[in-house]
């Protein structure tokens, strides 16, 4: 009467080879099984390790699906596990069952009843569980070894396919979501590299070459502007990592209440919106560099999970129990002072000397001896093939003053500033064949005032230009006259603001920990009062 039907065997295995999704091929099997074995209630369960997790069922209650049967506290999957073949529990079997109270249309504990547990294996392994019960005892008795091994067989196939098209689902979800990544961020442009032959820049291609190799955690610090972001990409390249992804997370623009799930991903249904699984940023960088871009700005309990992720290279998407290992390497960038982050209570400790394995320093363009017009060059050969010009060059008289500026906004600034100056130029040309930037392009930064103090004395460009000149004069080389023409300026933000440096830093329109750099590389420092070395 239980021999199962050829029939069924043909129903069965169109399934495996008909493009149906998972759900649907689960319960076409269940359906089968009940069929073929009669049963009050049926489900398939799949093996993790420790656990057992309801995937299909019919004939229990719906909360069955999202439990997690331990097999250290359900001795009776634990014993289907250990088995290579049908467990049948006797109706007295002083096993606890794991189905007690959970039968649809029954509250109470299960009375006298027949349980079987079917172990699916495929190549060898354990996939998981088809368990069976029956309120009539003994029911499954005599169904023939033959009849429950070609069941146990189909369960099993039927669930490596399904697992098999969920991995390469995922996969290929991944693969995008990669792409997607980079694509947005673009870290890895054709022809990015470090210009510039001062001996700062000298050093700071030796840290690169030692830390690459490694897989310590590197901390970028420098000011805005001074292109972390490139130093980061070359030290993946570098890497053993490189052939992997490298992805970009800007720390400041992550919403506080999404920081988790950007991290380190959600499972649908984790919280309001998560109408589909995520995959986070760590995932996704999975064997490549993770790149955290302005973790400074990471609020304080999102350090901590962070933290986590960091020493286990384990991390836990939002809403799931398990932890997923990774291998990542993480490169994090700042311009802020996190030591003194620290020392307020702004940034966790352990976390930055978790990131500060390997701390990299990012020289300002200010630092950079001569490596202004090597970077002009660059610029003006990227902008003229982007405007369509010929010719694109630079006069003297403007390279002079290119040269002399004191470069707040360090590279970046002075990428955009040729930019502006080569439209300037070009709208000027009459003939594009050559376009030439002279110093009346470059009038934004001859007039620039970086001090804007109602109470104080009015900066206007001349002055300051006119200053920048008398000590050019009296003082050589350059670089020493554009240090002593910032450390004049600090110097009275500073007193003009009593000794508050953070009110210093809004006279001069710099964020408070570059100021706090830049004082320690010029000699300014503030104790009780005032002083310079």
């Amino acid at each position: 009467m239980n021999e199962i039907s050829a029939l069924a065997i043909i129903e069965l295995a169109t399934d495996l080879t008909a493009g149906l999704a998972s759900k649907e091929r689960f319960d076409r099997l269940l359906d089968t099984v009940r069929k073929t074995i009669p049963c009050e209630a049926v489900a398939l369960l799949s093996f993790d390790g420790s656990e057992l997790k309801p995937i299909a069922m019919q004939g229990l209650s719906r909360d069955t699906l999202g439990r997690r049967f331990l097999l250290t506290e359900h001795p009776r999957f634990f014993a289907i596990c250990q088995s290579r073949h049908a467990v049948r529990f006797a109706a007295d079997s002083p096993l606890p069952d794991p189905y007690d109270g959970l039968l649809i249309d029954r509250d109470d504990d299960l009375p006298m009843h027949a349980c079987m547990g079917l172990p699916l294996y495929f190549d060898e392994q354990l996939l998981g569980v088809l368990s069976l019960d029956s309120l009539t005892p003994g029911v499954f008795d005599d169904i023939p070894r033959t009849t429950l091994e070609i069941v146990s067989n189909i369960a099993a196939a039927t669930l490596n396919t399904a697992l098999i098209i969920e991995q390469l689902e995922n996969r290929a979800q991944h693969s995008l979501q990669v792409v997607h990544e980079l694509n947005n961020q673009v870290l890895e442009r054709d022809g990015a590299e470090l210009i510039g032959q001062s001996s700062a820049m000298e050093k700071l291609r030796r840290e690169i070459s030692i830390a690459a190799p490694s897989d310590f955690t590197v901390l970028i610090q420098g000011d805005t502007g001074v292109g972390k972001e490139l130093v980061a990409r070359m030290i993946h390249r570098q890497s053993p990592l490189n052939q992997g992804p490298l992805v970009y997370v800007n720390c400041a623009a992550l919403p506080e209440n999404l920081i988790e799930s950007e991290l380190f991903g959600h499972v649908k249904g984790a919280f309001t919106g998560a109408d589909h699984q995520r995959s986070g940023k760590f995932a996704l960088a999975d064997g490549g560099t993770l790149f955290l871009d302005e973790i400074g700005e990471l609020p304080l309990p999102a350090q901590s999970k962070l933290l986590r992720a960091l020493q286990n290279k384990e991390i836990q998407p939002v809403g799931q129990d398990l932890v997923q290992q990774v291998n990542v390497r993480v490169i994090a960038a700042t311009n802020r002072d996190l030591p003194l982050e620290v020392e307020q209570g702004r940034f966790r400790a352990d976390l930055y000397h978790r990131l500060s394995v390997y701390p990299i320093n990012v020289p300002t363009l200010t630092e950079r001896n001569g490596d202004t017009e090597l970077l002009a060059g660059f610029f003006i050969e990227q902008i003229r093939r982007k405007l369509g010009i010929s010719q694109l060059k630079i006069a003297d008289d403007a390279m002079k003053i290119l040269i002399g500026y004191h470069w707040p906004g360090n590279v970046r600034e002075l990428e955009h500033v040729i930019s502006r100056c080569a439209l300037k130029a070009s709208a000027q040309t009459k003939d594009n064949r050559m376009v030439v930037i002279k110093a009346e392009h470059c009038n934004e930064i001859t007039l620039a005032a970086p001090i804007a103090n109602q109470d104080a004395t009015p900066v206007t460009g001349e002055t300051v230009s006119g200053q920048l000149h008398a000590i050019a004069l009296a003082v050589s080389p350059l670089n020493q006259a554009t240090q002593d023409f910032q450390k004049r300026l600090i110097v009275q933000a500073i007193e003009r603001n009593n000794g508050n440096w953070a009110g210093a830093a809004r006279d001069l329109c710099v964020d408070r920990g570059n100021l706090s750099r830049l004082c320690k590389r010029l000699g300014i420092r503030s104790v009780k009062r005032l002083e310079q070395d």
